[in-house]
């Protein structure tokens, strides 16, 4: 199976997990990158804006073929004509199956070991006073809690 570029989605509605871009990438044994902005190809090289923590934005240059796991906003979608629309009903799509793929046996390289609902745990304390009495309170407790 030929291709240059494989895209999927960020995060999986249904676990939010974000696994499956990653993990193809590394079944098929080709570099990946997640939440990406912007994605501009040219010469078998991908220049990859990507979204980290705290709104910082990474960019990187990555060789081709390449899966790129992109964000929502990633590109304005262009509607295809009636007449795109009719040839597009007329054409064969062809189904695969796990053998069409790959004859090897299918391993699961993450597995689910416990899922539940955490316990509502809630505790907010207001601290009042001058601004030195609260602030040699929140030193108090965060010196009990052993965070210094």
């Amino acid at each position: 199976m030929k291709y240059d570029i494989i895209l999927t989605g960020c995060i999986a509605t249904d676990d939010g997990y974000s696994q499956v871009g990653p993990v193809l990438a590394e079944l098929l044994g080709i570099p990946h990158a997640t939440l990406v902005t912007a994605l501009e190809v040219a010469d078998q090289m991908a220049d990859v804006k990507r979204e980290l923590e705290g709104g910082l934005i990474e960019h990187l240059k990555i060789k081709l073929p390449a899966l790129f796991a992109v964000q929502t906003g990633i590109n304005e979608p262009r509607y295809a004509s009636l007449l795109a629309i009719r040839r597009a009903a007329k054409k064969e799509i062809k189904t695969m199956g796990k053998t069409d793929i790959s004859d090897q046996e299918l391993k699961y390289l993450s597995s689910l070991e416990k899922l539940y609902v955490p316990p509502v745990e809630r505790r907010a304390e207001i601290l009042t006073g001058t601004m030195d009495e609260i602030s040699q309170k929140l030193a108090q407790i965060i010196k009990e809690k052993g965070l210094i």
